[in-house]
């Protein structure tokens, strides 16, 4: 059967599905071409209306369907279309839309998946077992067409990649390639003479690896997991076993390790210093050198303690070392009966407490150790110090006193005073009311006094002051009095006062303190005020002079924050915490009176959590009238015969408390540059406005912009990069490399040029 172009050959001929036929389109419309496919194949064939153009498709001899529509996608994909299949239909779409269509999806399965053959566009899903599937994209990409697409699944470690069937097929064989186990060898090297976690730093040195160095094989970490990383040789000590761990990609490469490890373990020269003294100087890292020595020696006494003490219960027989002496009588702390041979035999003496004699010495200088040992013995104490010398971590508390109270209070009182007959009468009376000690103002026959007195004709002037001061007395509030006068001079008869008063404090302190994990801080808010505790005056009549004596103890007031913290395991922090708060409320003859608010308590909280430590809720009322009985108690008109005063007051103190686990370098300078940040924003805040007339001073103090740390030379990073140093008794036959002291590296600040510091 032949397929002829045009319209009228599909009247001429009739093709039954399946069966063979010779292709002749010359220059045929696509669509008219997808019409004559679908009637070959039996297949439904759809033409998105974006495409559009002729194509050539000639065969000379009659081929099946299937090849048939093979050729037809063939030619489809050069002129930038491609055939999509959905649910049994088939749609011819451009090449850059085909990804969006809801083509086939399938999942490989084994290592050389069966996914559809042919140039038409599918999904395919390749999930690896021992690659990082993100490591195969930068290899797989140039193989895929320009308009497809491969992506990462890191959930599954999986590909999912859209292109012709007939290019995943290609795709697949190269991923059961390359998805495979790394071929590694990994070796445990025995050292017979050597320090194992002073061996590896210099091997990583000599090899130009930057494998983490990792010291035991509880801590050892795969030097190969990391994604888009290369294969590399990792070089791990086991301090248990002394012993170096090499993970390599082939054989070589850990016969070159091999072949260093024997020419570095030797022991030391005949006749050299390191064959007898068995000196190991030990850079420390974190911990402080004294410190560390008193630790180590004690931990060596109770051993020894143990030791002698298993012994004597086991056996009558002496248990003192029968080995050679390798370093004769050891220093003052050391009893010289034991040597210190293979056997590891030390007895302690007054050593436990020096710190500088003994087995084990600090140099403060250098912050290093300097151990006198045997070479079993300070494989031990290395693996100690390895454990212990580590970053420790720091604790950020956050405190927050927060103290919020109310106060009211309202006073309402009469008091009047008459008198009683008239003028010229042998006998004159008075009658009124006077409620003294009732609220701060004076009362009425004080203020009457005071008037009469200081308006005599021909009183003096102390007498005026007098009464000047005690008219002074009148309360707060609105006061209405009325005099009368007598025998010319005005007497106050009447004294009525009115008062209402409210205030509210609102206080939050907030004290912050960084320290080291199992380490005590404080930090003072306050001021150091002298307390009188004791005085003698003594009297000296011969000479008729007074010498007064007093003694006086200073002592803090304000906000005092101690707190040690604890970090555990789970990530919850405990602390023993004193959180006090003190004011000072008045001073007199007798000395300042202060109020105190004290928390003492121990407690756990969750990392960045935060605790109510405890607070005082407190509702006062009180209340207190002066009246004259019966009289006061008659409504309305008693209030002529009385005086009232109520107050109520409200306190409400909480204490919180945060504590935050910085555990590296990154997290205490973002602490610093936020906090830097926060105080220079603040300060340019309170940048005083510019004056005219003041231009000398028309700016405050404030914080410069953070520069960028300093770039370091190649010789300080060399340097740097040699912190740990190889013992002495490795390298006898060398130079021996210089010994730095330990410093911590420099922090790394940014700058604030690139994050926005405010201005």
């Amino acid at each position: 059967m032949t397929a002829w172009p045009g319209p009228h050959a599909w009247a001429q001929a009739s093709v039954r599905p399946g069966e063979p036929v010779t292709l002749n389109f010359e220059n045929a419309d696509i669509e008219a071409v997808a019409r004559a496919m679908a009637t070959i194949t039996g297949r439904n064939v759809i033409v998105d209306p974006r495409v559009r153009g002729t194509l050539n498709l000639v065969t000379e001899r009659p081929v099946a369907a299937r090849q048939a529509f093979d050729q037809f996608l063939a030619a489809l994909r050069l002129q930038g279309f491609t055939v999509v299949e959905s649910a049994g239909l088939y749609k011819v779409v451009p090449e850059a839309d085909a990804k969006l269509q809801s083509g086939g999806v399938h999942v490989s399965q084994g290592a050389f998946p069966t996914a559809p053959r042919g140039g038409q566009i599918v999904t395919q899903i390749f999930r690896l077992h021992y690659e990082n599937a993100a490591n195969l994209v930068p290899t797989l990409r140039p193989l895929i067409s320009p308009n497809n697409t491969i992506n990462v699944n890191p959930a599954t470690n999986a590909l999912v990649i859209t292109d012709y069937a007939d290019n995943l097929a290609r795709i697949a064989k190269i991923i059961a390639a390359l998805d495979v186990a790394e071929a590694s060898d990994v070796e445990v090297i025995p050292l017979h003479h050597a320090i194992a976690s002073e061996m590896v730093p210099l091997l990583n040195r000599l090899l130009g690896e930057t494998a983490a160095i990792a010291s035991g094989a509880g801590n050892a970490a795969p030097g190969a997991a990391a994604a888009g990383q290369a294969f590399r040789t990792t070089i791990l000590a086991d301090a248990r076993s002394n012993a170096v761990i090499v993970r390599a990609a082939n054989a070589a490469r850990i016969a070159q390790v091999r072949n260093l490890v024997a020419r570095l373990d030797k022991p030391p020269a005949p006749g050299s210093s390191a064959e007898h003294a068995n000196i190991h100087v030990v850079f420390l890292k974190n911990a402080d050198a004294t410190q560390m020595a008193q630790t180590l020696r004690a931990a060596l006494a109770a051993g020894q303690l143990n030791a002698n003490a298993n012994n004597a219960s086991g056996s009558s027989t002496p248990s003192t070392p029968n080995a050679p002496k390798a370093n004769g009588s050891a220093s003052a702390g050391l009893s010289s009966s034991a040597g210190l041979g293979e056997s590891a035999g030390v007895h302690f003496g007054q050593s436990q407490a020096a710190s500088t004699g003994g087995l084990i010495q600090a140099d403060p200088s250098t912050n290093s150790l300097i151990i006198t040992a045997p070479d079993p013995l300070y494989r031990q104490l290395r693996a100690v110090i390895d454990r212990l010398d580590s970053r420790r971590a720091q604790v950020l508390i956050e405190s927050m006193v927060v103290e919020v109270s109310a106060e009211k209070a309202a006073e309402f009182g009469i008091q009047w005073q008459g008198g009683i007959g008239r003028a010229g009468d042998a006998n004159v009376g008075a009658l009124g009311t006077n409620f003294r000690g009732n609220g701060s103002g004076a009362n009425i026959l004080d203020l009457a006094l005071a008037a009469a007195l200081g308006g005599a004709s021909g009183a003096s002037q102390s007498t005026r002051q007098a009464a000047a001061g005690a008219l002074s007395n009148l309360g707060a509030g609105i006061n209405l009095g009325v005099a009368h006068n007598y025998g010319g001079t005005y007497v106050l008869g009447l004294l009525a006062r009115f008062l209402e008063g409210m205030s509210d404090v609102n206080v939050l302190s907030t004290p912050n303190i960084l320290t080291l994990d199992n380490e005590e801080a404080r930090i003072l808010i306050g001021k150091n005020v002298p307390f009188v505790t004791g005085q003698y005056t003594s009297n000296n009549n011969a000479i008729g002079s007074v010498n007064p004596f007093q003694t006086i103890e200073r002592q803090d007031v304000g906000i005092s924050l101690r707190v040690k913290p604890q970090i555990n395991e789970n990530g919850t922090v405990k602390l023993a915490v004193v959180q006090e708060v003190s004011d000072l409320l008045s001073n007199s003859d007798k000395g300042p009176t202060t109020s105190k608010r004290l928390i003492e308590t121990n407690i756990l909280v969750e990392d960045g959590g935060i605790i109510v430590l405890g607070g005082l809720l407190e509702d006062r009322y009180l209340a207190s009238q002066q009246k004259v009985p019966l009289l006061g108690d008659i409504p309305v008109v008693g209030n002529a015969f009385r005086s009232e005063q109520r107050s109520r007051s409200k306190v409400n103190l909480m204490v919180f408390l945060r504590p935050t686990v910085l555990y590296d370098a990154s997290g205490s300078d973002a602490l610093a540059l936020e906090r830097y940040d926060l105080m220079r924003a603040s300060q340019h805040r309170a940048q005083p406005q510019q004056h005219l007339f003041m231009p000398s001073v028309n700016s405050a103090p404030a914080l410069p912009t953070l520069p960028a740390a300093p770039a370091l030379s190649e010789k300080e990073t060399q340097a740097r990069q040699k912190r740990t140093i190889a013992p002495l008794s490795v390298l006898t036959n060398e130079p021996e490399p210089p010994n730095p002291r330990h410093q911590p590296d420099v922090r790394k600040l940014r700058s604030g040029e690139s994050d926005g510091w405010v201005d």
